[in-house]
């Protein structure tokens, strides 16, 4: 193959290497580059090599101390915004999602002021970010679907933290702890956390237990048909006045329910407390069962009676 050289000229000057000749081996070529070398580029570049780390140095060590006040204020900056919201009245699911939205806003911001303190334009990081947006937000579709649920939870407000919640795409239930900007958390009676995606509940039905302030309990013992209708009717109604919680404001129904193959169904309903609803349904119950055996009325239960029949008959004379 044949080589074709461009001669071009070369300024004169007493420090410029001499011209490679590609004829030569490689080794003699290096050994010749180290001759015709100008110390003076080496010899200014290591006198600035302790310059630039310093330099260096210093911008990262100003760096890290503007992250740590920023970070500083930003803390400060949320709780100030925060106790705003809670004279202002607003639910604690409302605060703790404005909460995380200003946070990440606010270091996103941070993050931009410590680029640009590097030397990093702020055009060219915008334009970044602007693309990196698109791309994430294409790829993270269903996290978005999350931030948009939450700002409809926070807009229809289904539930408020403290509500007993029953979603029903996938049967949690819990207490509402906490409404973050992409999930909310339950705890559940068992003390266990649930992280439920704001996108899921914002598009499944939601039961809320404790929206009102009275919940009605509804019961259901069978009686057998030999027992006293009348005095289990008034034994029912007497209980349910007692109950701790009850609420006057209804009287308790006592009613047959249905006449079943092998009981007297028999119904109660009446009204207590939210916060007392399952202290009064297991109170009812226990002393229901300690009433009816204190007044011989019997609650039926699944037995089997086997009846005998002699089939033998006495023999005749023809």
């Amino acid at each position: 193959m044949d080589f074709i050289l461009l001669n071009a000229p070369v300024p004169l000057s007493l420090d410029a290497p001499a011209p490679l000749d590609l004829d030569t081996p490689v080794l003699e070529n290096i050994d010749e580059i180290k001759e015709n070398l100008n110390p003076s580029f080496i010899e200014t570049f290591l006198k600035g090599l302790p310059e630039f780390f310093f330099n260096l140095g210093l911008r990262v060590l100003i760096a890290g101390a503007a992250f740590y006040l920023g970070t500083r204020l930003i803390s400060f900056i949320t709780t100030v915004v925060n106790k705003s919201l809670d004279r202002a009245g607003l639910e604690k699911g409302v605060i703790t999602f404005v909460d995380s939205l200003l946070r990440i806003l606010l270091y996103c911001l941070l993050l931009l002021l410590l680029a640009s303190a590097f030397g990093v334009e702020a055009t060219s990081i915008l334009a970044v970010f602007g693309s990196a947006t698109l791309a994430i937000g294409l790829a993270l579709q269903g996290s978005l679907s999350n931030i948009a649920g939450g700002f409809i939870i926070l807009l229809m407000k289904p539930f408020k933290v403290g509500d007993y919640i029953r979603e029903d795409s996938h049967g949690n239930e819990g207490s509402v702890t906490e409404i973050t900007i992409f999930y909310t958390r339950l705890t559940t009676i068992d003390n266990k956390e649930v992280m439920i995606p704001n996108g899921s509940l914002a598009n499944t039905s939601i039961v809320n237990v404790t929206w009102l302030p009275q919940r009605r309990i509804d019961f259901s013992v069978g009686i057998s048909y030999e027992a006293d209708l009348i005095k289990a009717k008034e034994v029912l109604k007497t209980l349910a006045e007692e109950i701790p919680g009850y609420l006057d404001k209804e009287e308790p129904v006592v009613f047959v329910r249905s006449l079943d193959d092998s009981a007297v169904t028999l119904g109660c309903r009446f009204y207590v407390e939210t916060e007392n609803y399952w202290k009064a349904l297991w109170t009812f119950n226990e002393r229901v069962k300690l009433a009816f055996d204190e007044k011989g009325i019997e609650i039926t239960y699944n037995k089997l009676d086997v009846i005998l029949k002699d089939n033998s008959t006495a023999g005749t004379d023809l």
